[in-house]
């Protein structure tokens, strides 16, 4: 009994990354779109680090979720 309630806290902390990574993909596609309005000849240049950046902030938000699932049913 006590065992099923620590799996759950667990995967409710583990979960936390998955708010994580949406704050994270605002801030970067907002940065990327404020930039690219102030000097929109950049922005073509940019385009490759903003993927990276959404590619790793993705990442983590998925991560996290499969830390989670994993605390649950593993």
């Amino acid at each position: 009994m006590e065992l099923d309630a620590a799996k759950q806290i667990g995967a409710g902390i583990a979960a936390i990354a998955l708010g994580g990574a949406g704050v994270g993909i605002g801030t970067i596609f907002g940065n990327y779109l404020a930039g690219a309005l102030r000097n929109p000849s950049a922005a073509a240049g940019q385009f490759t680090n903003l993927l990276i950046g959404f590619a790793l902030t993705e990442f983590t938000g998925l991560l996290g979720f499969v830390v989670a699932m994993i605390i649950l049913y593993g």
